[in-house]
């Protein structure tokens, strides 16, 4: 069962999310929160696996409680901090950005498809990430200062993997990533898993980050 925890100042939006939620049999909200500083208490209580949180709320936004829950994640929370989706209502959202930036996997619409929010709710507990697709590139790209110097320890991935990263920093999926490269989808698995271990990187948003702070994308 994957615990959830919702953090958004609207109540009826909350509502929404956790009757949607908790109508499947893998997925339960075990808290809810009116804004960061509160949602902060509920996830250190209730040690959630993924937490929704809205942008902009009163008192603490979402960006300074994401910020707080990665800096210092609960002890009971074995493998680290619960995985954070940022919920936002704009396309192009600077705090999104910058809430990927210090960690978070990634940020949704608030008018998502129902079905998109579920799968994104069990992608980023796999491990992976989720971000608005139609604004990946326009975000980092008007969020990224000029690119900082490649560190060395790129020149450690193979050509493959150099073909890849620049793939799966385009935003394209493992799926898109095998047909185009004539690969079985395990086989690209295993390359960005190889590509985040040698760059020290947690997830492919993150991936996306580096590629976009030093002139890679």
């Amino acid at each position: 069962m994957i615990r959830v925890v919702l953090v958004d100042d609207q109540a009826l939006f909350r509502a929404g999310i956790r009757m949607m939620i908790d109508s499947q049999d893998d997925l339960e909200v075990v808290g809810e929160a009116a804004d960061g500083a509160e949602g902060i208490d509920v996830i250190r209580a209730t040690c959630p696996d993924v937490v929704l949180m809205d942008i902009r709320m009163p008192r603490m936004d979402g960006l300074a409680a994401a910020a707080v829950i990665l800096a210092d994640p609960v002890a009971d929370h074995i493998e680290g901090p619960p995985r954070i989706v940022m919920l936002t209502t704009f396309d192009l959202d600077e705090a999104a950005a910058r809430a990927i930036r210090q960690g978070a996997s990634g940020f949704l619409l608030k008018d998502a498809d129902p079905e998109f929010l579920l799968a994104a709710i069990r992608t980023v507990h796999s491990g992976s990430a989720v971000i608005a697709a139609s604004a990946t590139r326009e975000l980092f790209a008007a969020t990224t200062p000029a690119p900082v110097p490649v560190p060395a320890v790129f020149e450690t991935l193979t050509d493959r993997e150099r073909e890849i990263f620049a793939l799966a920093a385009r935003g394209l999926s493992n799926a898109e990533i095998a047909a185009r490269e004539y690969l079985s989808e395990a086989t690209v698995k295993t390359h960005i898993s190889r590509i985040l271990s040698k760059l020290s990187l947690r997830d492919r948003v993150q991936l996306v980050v580096f590629a976009f702070e030093h002139g890679l994308a």
